[in-house]
Order: structure tokens, then C-alpha cells, then sequence
């Protein structure tokens, strides 16, 4: 197929990152294991897994911090988790995250509205007002967390949440403000199939 043969509006390849992507058999094991199983899960690897190759022992970390976060036991639930991550990665501009985080929290809440809701404006969203009050924290957390004060927790007390839960917040929250941070320096790529998963 020539130039001239194809469609107008076919955009080309892009990258997955702007750093270097190493080739699975480049892999230390342990990755390469690691990107495999989530392949046969999903269907398909995600581009951060493919980006943080390129530094496996800062894989090794983020993954380690980002697991011990997003599926420890507690008070949160895991759709709840992935709210703080899609409404903190939309003020954050984090493209990548929120298109990736979407996704799961669409499949984990079993709502197909909640992620664009949340993304767009989280206190116009159908969410709980105990859910607004967590994503008000987790958003100063992420943009003024010199701010944050003890009336911070006793509001977040008065919808339930304990200093294990709050800390959750907290943490997801920062972790994720690292998150994106480097999927915005590197141009992570969201993959084009979380964009129809969940709908």
C-alpha cells in the first residue's frame, strides 16, 4: 500500500515513550514473567509496564509501592482506590492515567459513567457524598498537602474513615502524583484498548 492508498486521517504508529522501551527478551526474567502474566489476564500490556522496563529496578519499586497500595485490605474499596487515582490524575493533566484508571475503575465499579464523571468534574459525579469527601481530601493531598490540617481529618472522620483509611488516601494520592509525573515527561501512551473497556 502506497502513501496515496491510505486513508486520510490514518495517523501513524506512536511511540509508547519517548525513552528507550526494551524488547521483551531484553527483560530480566522476573519483569519479563511479571508483563507476561498481566498479558495473558488482560489481553494485551499496558505502556507502563513496557516504559518502567527501561529502569527494572525502579519497576521493581513502583510496583512493589503501587500493589501494596491499590490491593491492601481495608475500608476502601478498590473501585474507591482507583476513584483517587482517575479524579487526582485529571487535575494532575496525567492523559495516560486517567485513560488507564478509567478503565479499571469503569470494570471495578460496574458502572460505564463513573470514570468520565469522576475525570470531568467528581463532585458533580454520581458518587456518595462520604466518596466527595474523600476525593476532596486526596486533591489537596495532591495539590496543596502543606495544607492539610488536623480539621482535614476530623471532616474525613465524620464520614467514617480511621487513620488507616485516611492514610490510604494520602498515599494513593502522593503515589500516584509521581505516577504522573513521569508518564508526562516520558509521553506514555495509553493503550488504545482501554479506551473501550468497561463502556
Amino acid at each position: 500500500m502506497t502513501d496515496k492508498d491510505k486513508s486520510s486521517d490514518e495517523q501513524p504508529e506512536q511511540p509508547v515513550s519517548r525513552f528507550h522501551v526494551p524488547e521483551l527478551n531484553e527483560m530480566p526474567e522476573d519483569i519479563r514473567q511479571r508483563i507476561l502474566k498481566v498479558q495473558e489476564k488482560s489481553g494485551f500490556i499496558p505502556n507502563v509496564f513496557l516504559t518502567l522496563a527501561h529502569r527494572p529496578d525502579e519497576f521493581r519499586a513502583f510496583f512493589a509501592y503501587h500493589d501494596a497500595l491499590m490491593e491492601r485490605p481495608g475500608n476502601l474499596s478498590k473501585a474507591e482506590r482507583e476513584m483517587i487515582v482517575v479524579a487526582t490524575s485529571s487535575v494532575n493533566q496525567c492523559q495516560y492515567c486517567v485513560i488507564a484508571h478509567g478503565a479499571i475503575l469503569r470494570i471495578r465499579a460496574k458502572n460505564p459513567l463513573i470514570a468520565d464523571q469522576v475525570a470531568s468534574n467528581y463532585r458533580k459525579a454520581d458518587i456518595t457524598e462520604r466518596q466527595k469527601a474523600m476525593l476532596d481530601f486526596a486533591m489537596k493531598v495532591s495539590q496543596s498537602a502543606h495544607l492539610v490540617d488536623e480539621s482535614d481529618f476530623e471532616g474525613l472522620k465524620v464520614h467514617g474513615f480511621n487513620d488507616d483509611d485516611i492514610w490510604d488516601i494520602m498515599g494513593i494520592s502522593a503515589f500516584f502524583g509521581m505516577s504522573n509525573r513521569i508518564a508526562n515527561v516520558s509521553s506514555m501512551r495509553p493503550n488504545s484498548e482501554f479506551y473501550a473497556l468497561g463502556r
